[in-house]
């Protein structure tokens, strides 16, 4: 916590309201699917605008913000979860390896799944900014683009559950609360 002599802060205020918001609004067009097609929108717009903001913040933010920060090869990925999975996992003052490709894994869905949303609903409400071009598309079009959407959300819910199963094992390895570092920014600097 700030003021406590043997903390650093890791995650800034831009990353942490990205995380939460992100968080809240994938949820929350999760669950109201097309019942509420407005608030399902309005999400899904919410967290294509995340996503973009997420990839210049990747380039331009905060240490533990950028990709260089946390990015790692595949085999550095497969070597850390084979430490984890052995109890044997280095602790990481930002994302681990593996918290590193969860970050990617979930932009990439994330951008998949806004997407599709997009075509779909310029195609079956001609609306959005797709709208024109999918205006003439045939059925077909509407019947993949609906199933990839399906596909890309039920994908990212899990890749959200696989994160917090992650987080839930990386704090109780380190003996660390990671959820509270992300609303506070703040990590021990070592661990004792």
């Amino acid at each position: 916590m700030p003021g406590k002599h043997n903390t650093v802060r890791v995650w800034d205020p831009l990353v942490r309201v990205f995380h939460w918001t992100l968080a809240t609004a994938f949820l929350t067009a999760y669950l109201v699917e097309d019942d509420w097609l407005n608030l399902h929108v309005l999400a899904g717009y919410t967290v294509l605008g995340l996503v973009l903001f997420r990839l210049v913040w990747g380039v331009i933010g905060t240490r533990h913000a950028r990709f260089t920060d946390f990015v790692r090869s595949p085999a550095a990925v497969l070597a850390y979860l084979k430490e984890a999975l052995a109890v044997r996992a280095r602790r990481h003052l930002g994302h681990n390896p593996a918290g590193g490709a969860m970050v990617i894994a979930l932009l990439v869905s994330l951008t998949f799944t806004t997407v599709s949303g997009l075509a779909l609903y310029g195609y079956g409400e001609f609306s959005g900014p797709l709208a024109g071009l999918m205006q003439d598309a045939p059925g077909w079009l509407g019947n993949a683009l609906e199933a990839a959407h399906d596909f890309f959300a039920n994908f990212t819910l899990l890749l959200v559950l696989l994160h917090l199963a992650g987080v839930a094992l990386a704090s109780l390895q380190h003996g660390e609360n990671l959820v509270r570092s992300m609303v506070t920014g703040y990590k021990k600097q070592e661990l004792s």
